[in-house]
């Protein structure tokens, strides 16, 4: 029983590092395509071999810093192996994360509903 229960925190342990260590990583990348780019999160398949890397931008096209990235996904997984402590280094799969994209749009409407009410009242 107690196996079990090591896996999924292992897991966990595992995407964080693997987020740690590749925002250090994308910052030395020269592609012009990939701005300011924040790691949101990392999930990694119980066998370790893929990683979803997803992502949000700061400033620049968030289609064209995707590409980027997932062009450069060896070259990072590569790094990876050098930094990381495990056997299995996941295949990078990177995705540009729309939810703080959204979180903003929501709070803009939010605003100008309440914008609007306080006229009304």
């Amino acid at each position: 029983m107690r196996h079990k229960k090591a896996i999924p925190n292992r897991s966990f342990r595992v995407a964080d590092q693997i987020q740690r260590d590749l925002a250090e990583l994308i910052r030395e990348l020269k592609d012009p395509r990939v701005g300011m780019v924040t790691l949101n999160s990392v999930e990694v398949t119980p066998d370790y071999a893929h990683a979803k890397v997803y992502f949000s931008l700061l400033v620049g096209n968030p289609a064209e810093c995707e590409a980027g990235l997932n062009e450069a996904a060896g070259y990072l997984r590569n790094g990876l192996f050098k930094r990381l402590q495990i056997h299995t280094v996941p295949t990078l799969h990177f995705q540009f994360d729309r939810t703080t994209e959204h979180a903003a749009e929501l709070s803009a409407l939010i605003r100008q509903a309440n914008a609007t009410r306080a006229k009304d009242e």
